[in-house]
């Protein structure tokens, strides 16, 4: 177990490691594992990448960050310019719906809402705007549509099993709960096994997915 001298020692070297992050101008403090990351950025996407930095070194328990983006002369722009350049660059990302987001800028933060029906988007969709000039933050309060039915997904397992050329749907047990798919039953090999998880997975609005299949020779 590291002591957290060490860890600050780690954090702080893993931080001058990432080519993407002014490390001088952050600080680290330990304590009981938990680390706090201090300083100013020049840009949200320094302080992501930061934050991400930190996570990466193993021991550390908890994360706080303070600290502060400080956008230089040349990079500052109004809400608006902000809002119409999310705007543009949502239009252009090729994972994110276009019609079902909603954006908000106050004082170079950005807020997203709006519901979409697959995890990566919701990602995406941060993903695109966290290294627009002029955005201090980034709260992506974006939701999964709950599509989920037992319906729904017992059949998409069925058809993917026949596809193959096997007949173990009927073995195979689907309980649905809100976004949560509980798979449990049998299959004679890891491959059909493997096959259920990611039908269910491919259902739309699902955002967890338990295995509890049997394989049985």
């Amino acid at each position: 177990m590291k002591t957290d001298a060490q860890l600050q020692k780690d954090v702080t070297a893993e931080l001058g490691w990432e080519p993407s992050i002014n490390a001088a101008q952050i600080g680290v403090e330990v304590k009981d594992g938990i680390v706090t990351l201090a300083g100013h950025v020049s840009c949200y996407a320094e302080k992501w990448d930061a934050e991400r930095a930190a996570q990466r070194v193993a021991g550390v328990k908890a994360l706080t960050v303070e600290i502060e983006v400080k956008l230089p002369g040349t990079s500052a722009r109004t809400d608006i310019d902000v809002a119409r350049s999310v705007e543009n660059v949502l239009q252009w990302a090729t994972d994110v719906p276009k019609s079902s987001l909603k954006v908000m800028v106050e004082n170079g933060w950005i807020t997203l809402t709006g519901e979409v029906d697959w995890d990566y988007q919701r990602q995406a969709a941060a993903s695109a705007i966290r290294h627009l000039t002029g955005v201090r933050g980034v709260s992506c309060n974006i939701a999964v549509k709950p599509k989920v039915s037992t319906s729904a997904v017992k059949s998409d397992i069925e058809a993917a099993l026949k596809r193959r050329a096997t007949s173990e749907s009927q073995k195979i047990k689907v309980a649905v709960h809100g976004t949560s798919v509980t798979l449990t039953g049998t299959a004679h090999s890891w491959s059909e096994r493997e096959l259920a998880a990611h039908s269910a997975w491919g259902t739309p609005g699902v955002q967890y997915v338990v295995d509890e299949i049997t394989v049985v020779n």
